[in-house]
């Protein structure tokens, strides 16, 4: 596997997103079969895993730390930070990073991911109660102590970006960013390069939208959290299709499939873009890691930035209510 950098932090060219594997996507399988799923992906070149401690909430980072623990030395995890959840019913939850939130937050996530620090710790949104000064040099602190080695924003706006790197630098930010988000082009992207800050695209191949599997016609249970996604109504499906119709029809000529062309795009906009696609598969994670090795041509470049940067995609990104802080 190639690697790249976020920030001065040295990861695979793709990284493992670890949430659906415990959550938002149906039944999980056993969690000895997740555990050795995890340890497969390190085996096929994964470095970089990322969990967070709201995903479960609390279980992925458990079943991350047990998966990890004996590889900890060889592999970079990232969590996350950055809700108050309620102990008597953790499906209670708010946007809070009050200082003594993100200690008490970190404390439990070493705990759980069975570590004395932790490679890259995100906010995962932004708290509009709390400066992101406040918040960046709280992370400073951790990171004097050890416990935290390189900071990261979720869902930040390109102030926000600047803002909190002027306390701690920042060595990622992870937007999401795909085909059909393209929404970190005109100012996140650019103060990231800017200040040499790595970018991690969430949901890279658009909740499995862009890896063709997902039909027009399509319908999820209740346990499937694509079922309360606005471009997954019926009719979102049905006015998106053009845009998986055009990535297959450039995965044929570059014989590859639909979801390592996704892949290859994303890889492609710089050499600090580092997506992390999530799947508990293991011949969809092959498939994915093949596709660091999907050359597209400038030709088929071309056409996908032009036909997805014009087109109205129908439907609210992520749960409808997405917006950089």
């Amino acid at each position: 596997m190639k690697t790249r950098r976020l920030g001065t932090l040295d990861v695979s060219a793709l990284g493992l997103g670890c949430m659906g594997m415990s959550v938002n996507y149906g039944p999980s399988p056993e969690r000895a079969d997740l555990i050795a799923f995890a340890r497969a992906a390190f085996d096929r070149g994964v470095t970089l895993f990322d969990t967070a401690q709201v995903y479960g909430p609390f279980t992925n980072e458990d079943l991350v730390g047990e998966a990890l623990e004996p590889l900890r030395d060889q592999v970079v995890i990232s969590t996350k930070f950055g809700f108050d959840i309620d102990p008597a019913d953790p499906r209670r939850r708010a946007i809070s990073s009050r200082p003594e939130l993100i200690r008490s937050s970190t404390e439990e996530s070493l705990r759980r991911l069975r570590t004395d620090h932790i490679d890259l710790l995100y906010q995962h949104r932004v708290d509009p109660n709390v400066p992101i000064e406040d918040v960046a040099g709280t992370v400073r602190d951790l990171i004097d102590e050890g416990k935290v080695l390189h900071f990261g924003l979720s869902e930040a706006g390109a102030d926000t970006i600047r803002r909190a790197h002027a306390v701690q630098p920042v060595s990622a930010v992870q937007n999401e960013y795909s085909l059909w988000a393209r929404d970190p082009e005109p100012e996140v992207l650019p103060t990231c390069e800017a200040l040499g800050i790595g970018f991690v695209p969430w949901s890279p191949l658009g909740q499995g939208f862009l890896t063709g599997a997902v039909s027009a016609t399509a319908t999820f249970g209740d346990d499937d959290i694509r079922s309360r996604f606005p471009r997954f109504t019926p009719e979102a499906l049905v006015a998106n299709q053009p845009i998986i119709d055009l990535v297959n029809e450039v995965a044929v000529g570059a014989n590859a499939t639909a979801a390592q062309v996704a892949l290859a795009w994303l890889l492609s906009r710089g050499e600090s873009v580092v997506p992390i696609p999530g799947t508990r598969k293991l011949h969809r994670l092959e498939e994915n890691l093949a596709a660091a090795d999907v050359a597209l041509s400038a030709d088929d470049l071309r056409r996908l930035d032009e036909a997805t940067a014009g087109f109205g995609v129908a439907g609210a990104r992520g749960s409808g209510h997405e917006h950089y802080g």
